[in-house]
């Protein structure tokens, strides 16, 4: 909750002193920095133990503690939507994690899916989105990676309220809060290769996949199209003329220039004759 109250004053302090070529990221220096101070405390730390996680326990085991985590996160989804005004998919929510809960043993199991109650993703983020808050300037946040001014927002919203975090026996708190990070960077292995291989610029490329993929949710997967500076209308022409000139320039009288030149053209016709 520090980390991310300290972030947000130094985005708010700098907004007016950095200067980007993209307006979307006025602190483009500060965050490049954050995004190298990340990437080495990645190499060096988060990821050898997202390697290791995977390396010792089987795909199933990794499974089993993801859907525990998806299930704890279920329950703030479906407060989202309940902010949405999607009463319908809270509701799909809030009987995911009565299935998950009973069924599924904790959540190890997803047994709401196969009786086609749909996974949601909805987060604080989102809803401020949903009610017309804009992005803001697009933050690096050490240690978590890519975000927004609204998402940070949103962020320490979901610290406030999230069911791990809030537990009162502190050993159990630091244990399932450091195994779901740890599990989420392991999710993350493969997606790292892609961007690796694809991307001239990782940063870049990180920017703009975060700004997309989360526009792309608050939308619910259909944004209206962004108008673009190439696609300002253009100044309204002029009305063709037709060729075929109009009865009243048929029978105007020709102007005295246009006379001398008619006068020209028919002596230098008369000649050649």
């Amino acid at each position: 909750m520090r980390l991310v109250s300290c972030t947000v004053l130094l985005a708010l302090s700098l907004s007016g002193c950095a200067t980007a070529t993209d307006p979307r990221d006025p602190l483009e220096p500060v965050n490049r920095g954050i995004y190298r101070f990340n990437e080495t405390v990645d190499k060096a730390v988060l990821k050898p133990v997202a390697q290791g996680y995977k390396a010792v326990l089987p795909q199933p085991v990794r499974t089993g503690v993801a859907n525990f985590f998806s299930n704890i996160e279920d329950v703030l989804i479906a407060l989202n939507n309940l902010l949405q005004f999607k009463f319908h998919n809270a509701a799909s929510d809030v009987a995911r994690v009565a299935f998950n809960t009973t069924f599924g043993i904790a959540g190890i199991f997803d047994v709401a899916t196969s009786f086609g109650l749909e996974k949601h993703d909805e987060d604080f983020g989102q809803t401020l989105g949903y009610w017309g808050i804009g992005d803001g300037p697009f933050l690096m946040l050490p240690i978590l990676g890519p975000s927004n001014l609204r998402d940070t927002v949103g962020l320490a919203a979901y610290y406030q309220l999230d069911p791990v975090l809030n537990l009162d026996h502190i050993p159990t708190r630091n244990t399932l809060s450091t195994l779901r990070f740890v599990n989420h960077r392991a999710q993350l292995l493969d997606a790292e290769k892609v961007l690796d291989e694809a991307a001239l610029d990782p940063y870049t490329f990180l920017r703009d996949a975060y700004i997309q993929h989360r526009r792309s949710l608050i939308y619910d997967g259909n944004p209206p199209r962004e108008k673009l500076l190439d696609d300002e209308d253009p100044p309204p022409q002029p009305a063709p003329r037709s060729e075929a000139p109009a009865a009243w320039e048929a029978a105007a009288p020709a102007a005295p220039a246009e006379q001398e030149s008619l006068a020209v053209t028919n002596d230098l016709s008369g000649r050649q004759e």
